[in-house]
């Protein structure tokens, strides 16, 4: 793999734009589609693209994706409500872990530490800060308790880590995968 950010960004920022309108689940999902990965996204963009300003693109595409799926879908306006506004920090620190990796990066496996160690600094931030949001800010819930978060916490972290495993652990091969292939295709010119 290269230097992060990518030198040529906007294919990759693309396939993620297109990642998160694919799975954004809660929207598009059953049992035939895949699970959101709109977390992934935002860390992936961090650590891909260069700068800040991929991040506003997204913020903007999942706020987009979200109107259209309950203004056009039929989606359940449910998980809309000012808590919403609790995924600009959660999103944010996804996006920021992935620039701290991007800043530590290096073309060896023992580089998968701290990516593994940002990965999962950052879906803690984002759980917390994203349900933590929604069950005290939302309305949704009477008389919310810490206990009770923490219940919910423990019921629903699990899934949100596995998801994270999924897809990233599907971005490291695919990028392994390029990588090598890119080292093969380099070898073969050389010839």
């Amino acid at each position: 793999m290269t230097k992060l950010p990518l030198p040529h960004p906007l294919p990759v920022g693309l396939l993620l734009a297109a990642v998160m309108i694919a799975t954004r689940s809660h929207h598009f999902a059953s049992a035939l589609h895949l699970p959101d990965a709109s977390w992934e996204v935002f860390f992936l963009a961090g650590a891909l693209l260069p700068g800040w300003l991929p991040l506003a693109g997204l913020l903007a595409l999942a706020a987009a994706v979200d109107y259209l799926a309950i203004t056009f879908g039929g989606v359940s306006a449910f998980c809309v409500s000012p808590a919403y506004v609790a995924l600009l920090p959660a999103y944010g620190a996804l996006y920021a872990a992935g620039r701290w990796y991007a800043g530590r990066h290096q073309p060896q496996w023992l580089s998968l530490l701290p990516f593994s160690g940002a990965a999962l600094a950052a879906t803690t931030v984002c759980e917390l800060l994203s349900s933590g949001g929604f069950y005290f800010f939302s309305g949704r819930f009477a008389g919310p308790t810490l206990a009770e978060f923490g219940a919910r916490l423990a019921r629903y972290f699990p899934y949100a880590l596995e998801g994270m495993a999924l897809y990233l652990g599907t971005a490291v091969i695919a990028c392994a995968a390029f990588a090598a292939a890119g080292r093969g295709a380099s070898a073969t010119l050389r010839r």
